[in-house]
């Protein structure tokens, strides 16, 4: 279990990684076309495509009906190449900062002291939220992620005018009919999962300012100059004392967010629908290809795709401990050269079981070279104990007969 996930989430590195540069651009050059809220918005394309790239693959069309087979034997040296230590480090990391971030919280809640807020006309403007009041902020905050709660430092409404109370507070309530703060455990969850990629961290920065910008585009939506400048100038009050870190709720910004934040206020309004529509309509090719996985049909032939070179995987040291058989259908495509590659495991029984060993074979498998070379080309290898093992057909071929 520990090695397959280990292995899973490597694979996803690249898609990962690739995402979030594209996100990252998009924040840095495009907001002055775009609105912070619909680049904001476009961070959904993480998870669906991490969804949909991972669907099974019997869900995916399949192009090429004709299958081979080989059987692999535990008759070598068991040898496992997968290193445990590897494995063992990233989860003490992980564990690390997971623990680290709890503990920032709660260490966080209690300095708060918090204690109930009473005011009427305050109460009026925030029905069914909770409001409380603490010495120890300077800032007003949104604490908890499925019960918000709203937290003002206390003597804030009597520091602050009418007008610029209203603004701020119909700020915090932006986040809370959002549940922002739990998007933001989500979105510090996944930055854990992948900590050793320097970009997923840049990405989990990029989402909290995006946040804050769309935020504050919801705030000034309809909202005239005056009152654009003294929501500007609230603000900045605001970010005076931030507080930030590994922490879920949501926070004003350092000197240079708030910057950006200003500078993004004045542009509000401006963004172009062609820029968005276009946007949208790369992002739904991109999302399409990645839930179907249909690649161009090529000619083949059962006996010119016969590989030249084969290597055979090795047999999972703990598989073969355990007496564990079973068979992994592997769909992939030959180039010109010869050469194997867009490995994927298409089924596989028991799942995640021998998987890594096959792909890992199968990229190294040679062919022939040919001038167009071939698509979706299908392999069932069998992994048994003894070669008197029976495997089972994982792909269902239904054969059509005319009336």
């Amino acid at each position: 279990m520990l090695e397959s996930t280990f292995n899973w989430i490597i694979e996803q590195q690249l898609l990962v990684t690739t995402l979030i540069l594209g996100l990252l651009i998009l924040e840095r050059y495009s907001l002055q076309w775009l609105s912070a809220n619909f680049v904001y918005k476009l961070w959904l394309l993480v998870p669906v495509s991490l969804l949909l790239v991972n669907l099974p693959e019997h869900y995916k069309p399949i192009q090429n009906t004709t299958i081979s087979t080989m059987l692999i034997t535990p008759d070598q040296p068991l040898n496992s190449h997968f290193s445990v230590s590897w494995a063992f480090l990233y989860v003490m990391v992980f564990s690390v900062l997971a623990t680290i971030a709890v503990m920032a919280h709660k260490r966080f809640i209690n300095q708060l002291k918090l204690t109930p807020l009473h005011n009427t006309q305050l109460a009026e403007q925030t029905p069914n939220i909770a409001l409380l009041q603490s010495h120890s902020v300077n800032t007003p905050m949104v604490i908890g992620l499925l019960r918000t709660q709203l937290v003002l430092p206390t003597g804030y409404i009597q520091k602050t005018d009418s007008a610029s109370l209203a603004l701020i507070i119909e700020h915090e309530k932006v986040h809370i009919k959002r549940r922002d703060n739990l998007l933001n455990m989500l979105c510090l969850l996944v930055t854990l999962v992948f900590w050793f990629n320097p970009i997923a961290w840049l990405g989990y920065i990029s989402f909290r300012r995006l946040q804050e910008l769309s935020c504050d585009e919801k705030v000034l939506m309809n909202k005239n100059t005056q009152q654009r400048i003294l929501y500007s100038k609230a603000l900045i009050n605001c970010a005076a004392n931030t507080r930030a870190g590994l922490m879920a709720y949501s926070h004003y910004g350092d000197k240079k967010t708030m910057l950006q934040r200003l500078k993004q206020i004045k542009h509000s309004g401006n963004s172009s629908l062609v820029a968005k529509g276009a946007l949208l309509i790369f992002a739904a090719g991109m999302l399409s290809n990645f839930a179907t996985a249909k690649q161009p049909e090529a000619k083949t032939d059962k006996h010119a795709i016969s590989p030249i070179m084969r290597i055979e995987p090795v047999y999972p040291i703990q598989a073969a401990e355990q007496g564990i058989s079973g068979s992994v259908v592997l769909k992939y495509d030959i180039n010109q050269a010869g050469n194997t590659e867009n490995v994927s495991v298409v089924n596989a029984k028991p799942a995640g079981v021998f998987n890594r060993e096959a792909k890992r074979a199968l990229m190294k498998w040679q062919y022939k070279p040919s001038s167009s070379g071939f698509k979706d080309v299908l392999v069932q290898l069998d992994f048994a104990i003894d070669k008197h093992y029976k495997s089972e057909d994982l792909i269902e071929k239904v054969t059509v007969a005319a009336k």
